[in-house]
C-alpha cells in the first residue's frame, strides 16, 4: 500500500491546480465538441430532429446529474480519506461507489421504458418531433450503464490526482461518438439510416467503450484505491457520507432539468424555433462552461485533501487561483458570443428566423458568463468542504425562484428577445448569495484550519 504523501499535499498549488485541471479541461472540451457535433449532424436531417434532441436535454441532464452528483460525493470522501491516511475507508468508498452506479442505472432504465413518451407529449403535439424524441431519449436512458460506470471510475482516478487518465477515457469516448455520428445518423458504410436515434446510439457506444477503458486503467494504475469484489455488502455509513455531499449536488444539477423544461414550455409558446435556439445555446455554451467544470474537477480533490490534512493556506490559494482562472475563461466566452453569434448559428443550418432569434439570444445570455464563472467555483468550494447544501440553495434560488419566474414575466411582454434577459438577472442573484455563503464558510470552516 502506498503511504507516502500524495502530491496534493506538497506540490506548489498553482502548478498542482493547472496540472490536475488541464487534462480535465481538455477532456471536457472534447466532450463539448461531441455534444455540438451531435446537434450539427442532426440539424442536417431537419429542424424537427434538432428540436427533438434539444427537448431531450432535461432527461439527459438528469442522468448526468445523478452520475456526476454521486461522483462529487465519492470524490470528496475519497480525497478526504486519503488526506487522513484512512485507506480502509478509501477502498470501502470505492466499492460502494460502484454499487451506487448500478442502482442509478436501474433508475434511468425505468425512466427510459416508462417515462420518455409522456415527457415528450407534455411539451409538444408535433408528431414528427415526438417520434424523433422518443427514439433518441429512450436509447440514451436504457443504455446509460456506460455513463454511470465511466463517471464512477473517473472519480476514483481524480481523487488520487490521476486526472491525465480521465482525459484519455473521456477523449476515447468522445472520438468514438464523433466517428459514429454521421455513420449511424445518415446510414453510411452499409449501416441503417437511424437519424436522431443514430446520434443516441453513437453517444452510448462511446460511453460504454470509455467505461470499459476506465475499469482497466483503475486496475492498472490506481494503486491507492482497490476495489474488493468478494463479499461486498453496501455500507450504510459510507453511502450516507457520499450522499451528504452528493445529494445536494444531484438536486442542484437536476434543477437545470426543471429549469430547461420550464423554459422550453415558455419558448414553445412563441415558436419551436425559439426552443431549438435554446438547445443550440446549451450546446455552444458547453465549450465555455466545460473547461470551468474541468477546473473544478481538478480543484475539488485538492481542497478536500488539504482540508482533511488541516492546511488552511493551501485551501485558500486553491480557491483564489480557481476564481481567477474561471473568470478569465468566461471572459473569453463572452467575447466569442458577442463577436461571432451568426457564425456559431450557421453551423446548425440556421434559417433566417433562427438567426433573428438566435443572435440576440447568444449576446444577451453571455453577459452573465463572467459572474457565472465565480459562482460555479464557489459552489464547488462548498461541496469540497462538505457543505453542499449552500450550493443547493444558490442553485434553487437562481433557477427556480429567479430565472423561471422572471422569464415567464418577460415573456408576457410578447417579444422572445426579452426572455433571454432572465439569465443575467438570475446570475446577479447567484452572485450575491454565493458571496454571502463563501464568507460564512470561511469563518466557520476555513479559518479554523492551521
Amino acid at each position: 500500500m502506498e503511504t507516502t504523501e500524495n502530491k496534493m499535499g506538497v506540490m506548489p498549488v498553482n502548478r498542482l491546480l493547472i496540472g490536475m485541471s488541464l487534462p480535465m479541461m481538455v477532456s471536457m472540451l472534447v466532450q463539448a465538441l461531441y455534444n455540438v457535433v451531435d446537434s450539427v449532424f442532426v440539424a442536417k436531417v431537419n429542424e424537427a430532429a434538432l428540436t427533438a434532441v434539444s427537448l431531450a436535454f432535461p432527461v439527459q441532464n438528469l442522468m448526468i446529474a445523478i452520475a456526476v452528483g454521486t461522483g462529487v460525493g465519492v470524490n470528496a470522501l475519497l480525497s478526504k480519506s486519503l488526506g487522513e491516511k484512512n485507506f480502509e475507508r478509501v477502498n470501502s468508498t470505492a466499492d460502494n461507489a460502484v454499487f451506487l452506479a448500478v442502482v442509478s442505472y436501474a433508475v434511468m432504465l425505468l425512466i427510459g421504458i416508462f417515462g420518455i413518451g409522456p415527457f415528450y407529449r407534455s411539451q409538444t403535439d408535433d408528431v414528427q418531433i415526438v417520434g424523433y424524441g422518443i427514439a433518441y431519449a429512450r436509447i440514451c436512458c436504457c443504455c446509460s450503464f456506460g455513463v454511470f460506470l465511466q463517471v464512477t471510475m473517473e472519480r476514483l482516478l481524480q481523487s488520487t490526482g490521476r486526472t491525465f487518465y480521465t482525459m484519455i477515457i473521456q477523449g476515447t469516448g468522445a472520438v468514438i461518438n464523433i466517428i459514429l455520428d454521421p455513420i449511424l445518423i445518415f446510414g453510411l458504410y452499409g449501416f441503417p439510416r437511424m437519424e436522431a436515434a443514430g446520434a443516441a446510439a453513437a453517444t452510448v457506444a462511446g460511453q460504454i467503450i470509455a467505461s470499459i477503458l476506465a475499469v482497466i486503467l483503475n486496475q492498472k494504475v490506481n494503486r491507492e484505491v482497490r476495489l474488493q469484489r468478494k463479499g461486498f455488502r453496501p455500507d450504510r455509513r459510507i453511502i450516507a457520507q457520499i450522499y451528504r455531499v452528493g445529494v445536494p449536488s444531484i438536486i442542484m444539477q437536476s434543477i437545470a432539468s426543471v429549469m430547461t423544461y420550464g423554459m422550453n414550455l415558455i419558448l414553445m409558446a412563441f415558436t419551436s424555433t425559439a426552443t431549438a435556439v435554446f438547445g443550440i445555446y446549451f450546446k455552444l455554451q458547453s465549450f465555455i462552461f466545460m473547461p470551468v467544470f474541468g477546473l473544478n474537477n481538478g480543484m475539488i480533490p485538492i481542497i478536500a485533501y488539504n482540508y482533511g490534512a488541516d492546511r488552511k493556506e493551501r485551501v485558500m490559494r486553491t480557491i483564489r487561483y480557481s476564481v481567477l482562472y474561471a473568470m478569465g475563461i468566461m471572459a473569453v466566452g463572452t467575447l466569442i458570443f458577442h463577436v461571432f453569434p451568426g457564425e456559431l448559428l450557421i453551423m446548425f443550418e440556421a434559417s433566417e428566423t433562427m438567426m433573428q432569434i438566435g443572435v440576440p439570444a447568444l449576446r444577451i445570455i453571455s453577459v452573465s458568463f463572467i459572474i457565472a464563472g465565480y459562482c460555479i467555483v464557489c459552489g464547488s468550494v462548498f461541496q469540497a468542504l462538505g457543505n453542499g447544501m449552500y450550493s443547493l440553495m444558490v442553485s434553487v434560488a437562481r433557477q427556480l425562484f429567479v430565472l423561471l419566474p422572471v422569464a415567464f414575466l418577460l415573456s408576457r411582454l410578447g417579444n422572445v428577445n426579452y426572455v433571454w434577459w432572465a439569465f443575467p438577472i438570475a446570475e446577479i442573484a447567484s452572485l450575491v448569495m454565493s458571496t454571502v455563503f463563501l464568507v460564512r464558510i470561511y469563518k466557520k470552516v476555513i479559518a479554523a484550519l492551521h
